[in-house]
């Protein structure tokens, strides 16, 4: 593994790390500091795919060695920040939600990638 794979692995695992941190703090604050049902659902939704990525990426990140696998990886870094964060961004600030779709593109995307990578080893 190259130096700068292995930086880039470590940062993309960090990140996760942290994005699954912040997804427990959403979700206790979905479940007891807001009251619109709509709301409450979106930033649960943001939660368990901001935790469900994080824990990916802290757990694969790591292990990361070749071009794809990172390409892929940033790619659930990306789809769940759009994605998440667009869902969070309507509930909490009532921003539009207009990115979750495409960030939900871009996660199945970089799952993919993902598949593609691990047949191919």
């Amino acid at each position: 593994m190259a130096r700068g794979d292995s930086k880039a692995g470590a940062w993309l695992a960090a990140t996760g790390a942290v994005l699954a941190a912040l997804a427990i703090g959403l979700s206790a604050y979905a479940a007891h500091g807001v009251a619109d049902l709509h709301a409450r659902g979106n930033l649960q939704t943001a939660s368990l795919y901001a935790f469900a990525h994080g824990v990916a990426l802290a757990a694969l990140a790591p292990t990361s060695a070749r071009a794809l696998r990172l390409l892929a990886l940033a790619g659930l870094l990306l789809g769940t920040v759009l994605f998440a964060g667009s869902l969070a961004g309507g509930a909490l600030l009532g921003w539009p939600t207009r990115l979750a779709p495409f960030g939900g593109t871009v996660l199945m995307a970089s799952w993919l990638l993902l598949a593609i990578d691990a047949v191919r080893r």
